[in-house]
């Protein structure tokens, strides 16, 4: 829709709120709402201001004042809210300069988009993200001077087959069963599947926004870990459809009496949520990451980007898997994409190339190490200047490791390349690696600079300073 069109469905459609999202520099949606009644053409032209010193990785109080344009390709009709509401997406701007704001990420994934067509090698990429997530029945948690424990919980949990969950007639306790056990989720139909009519219920809100949905199923993980895949789309759509996709999760789940929540690692000793991104790039309608004769049908270019994703790994982890938590997953021994290298069909190695036909547009490579803590909008346009990189550089990356990694001998397992074990290791090298990422102004030094300062002070320092509860097992009584 354009601005005309905007106004002429909220008066067909009886729309009474308008409601402007956007996102923060961690990836969290914020929003605020106007009546219909204010929504003018003059929206469109001198956009909506906000304080922006209120939101996170944004400005400082002396410089708060900030615009948001919203866009009108973005307008939905809001599908879970009671009140007829559209929701649009926003863009951020700079009063001050009349410019788009440089710390946005809806801005940067444009940028991305844009520097892709100069560099020659392509005009268009495709992504299709694999977004895992928990769904539970209750969480709790508390962090305080003298305090600190969570406690999550589901009614599939593995942990659950002893307790007494109805009271019969006669006052009996019983339990139903069916809990998936530990890494065995992957994936029994109902009963022991008791989210199947639920996620049904979330695909078919996000159809109703326009999302094509490709499958939906239960994941490895027992206690209610499940996946839904949209189909591929292009950088910003599939940024903006990523957000829609969290937003609807959890709202659906709220509505049902259960809670969703998309970190990497909730559970100790079992598979953790990663968001597996499929990526291509396409020049006149023609896929330049297929080649017939080339290993696993992949072209020369294909290799390189490749090469430019594994060279730039080490700081590619601080946008892609940009937490603290992040690190509890990428451990090996939970399918977990930790070693750097690529193969076809291998799910231990990081990038994985999928063989399921040789049709030359389903040719893609899969880089399995970011996880939905990412900001999606910043993630792909991380690891596409990544791989652009590679290519403009013709990196090689190396013979292709076919073999299951995770029952290496360890001499061999010792030289192969790994993630970074830590959040604090992965920034130290982004701060020393992002120029691959500054090209063509896509991202812009205060975004690196401003990334690196929240992410220590904010997460890694504030976890550092924070006793934690199994350090009592291990040291209270030395």
């Amino acid at each position: 829709m354009n601005p005309k069109e905007v106004l002429k469905y909220c008066q067909d459609n009886s729309i009474q709120i308008v409601d402007f999202k956007f996102n923060d520099l961690p990836g969290l949606w914020q929003h605020f709402s106007i009546p219909v009644s204010e929504l003018d053409e003059d929206i469109w032209k001198e956009g909506i201001g906000f304080d922006g010193s209120s939101i996170r990785g944004f400005q400082a109080i002396n410089e708060s004042d900030m615009l948001l344009m919203p866009d009108a390709g973005t307008a939905i009709l809001d599908p879970m809210l009671e009140v007829p509401t559209l929701s649009i997406i926003c863009d951020i701007y700079d009063p001050t300069s009349g410019k788009p704001y440089t710390r946005d990420p809806r801005f940067i994934a444009r940028k991305a988009e844009a520097y892709l067509k100069t560099t020659g090698i392509a005009d268009t990429s495709y992504w299709g993200p694999e977004m895992e997530f928990f769904i539970f029945d209750n969480v709790q948690f508390e962090q305080n001077e003298h305090t600190a424990f969570y406690n999550v919980d589901s009614v599939e949990g593995s942990w659950n087959t002893a307790r007494a969950e109805n009271i019969d007639s006669d006052g009996n306790p019983h339990n139903l069963g069916y809990k998936p056990r530990y890494k065995e989720g992957y994936f029994p139909v109902p009963p022991h599947d008791s989210l199947q009519d639920l996620r049904s219920r979330i695909i078919l809100k996000m159809m109703e926004t326009g999302i094509p949905i490709e499958v939906h199923h239960h994941e490895v993980a027992t206690a209610g870990q499940c996946e839904i895949d949209m189909r591929f789309s292009t950088m910003v759509k599939m940024g903006d459809q990523m957000q829609w996709y969290k937003y609807i999760v959890k709202n659906m789940c709220r509505k049902d009496g259960k809670v969703a929540t998309f970190m990497p690692k909730p559970l100790f000793k079992d598979n953790g949520s990663g968001m597996h991104v499929h990526q291509s790039l396409w020049k006149d309608g023609v896929n330049q990451f297929f080649d017939k004769d080339g290993y696993a049908l992949l072209s020369q270019t294909a290799t390189y980007y490749i090469g430019g994703l594994l060279k730039h790994a080490d700081a590619l982890m601080a946008i892609c898997a940009p937490t603290t938590n992040s690190y509890k997953r990428l451990v090996p021994g939970y399918e977990a994409p930790v070693n750097l290298v690529y193969s076809a069909r291998n799910r231990s190695a990081s990038v994985r190339i999928p063989m399921y036909n040789a049709n030359p547009k389903s040719k893609r490579l899969e880089f399995r190490c970011p996880d939905n803590t990412a900001n999606g909008y910043l993630c792909l346009a991380a690891m596409m200047m990544a791989g652009l990189d590679g290519i403009q550089n013709r990196v090689d990356p190396g013979k292709p490791h076919d073999m299951n990694l995770y029952e290496l001998p360890k001499t061999e397992a010792k030289k192969i390349r790994t993630v970074p074990s830590s959040l604090d290791a992965a920034l130290d090298a982004l701060e020393k690696d992002h120029d691959f990422l500054l090209q063509g102004g896509v991202f812009t030094k205060d975004v690196i600079e401003v990334w690196l300062d929240y992410k220590r002070t904010q997460e890694v320092d504030a976890i550092r300073l924070r006793p934690h509860p199994w350090e009592f097992h291990l040291y209270f009584d030395i």
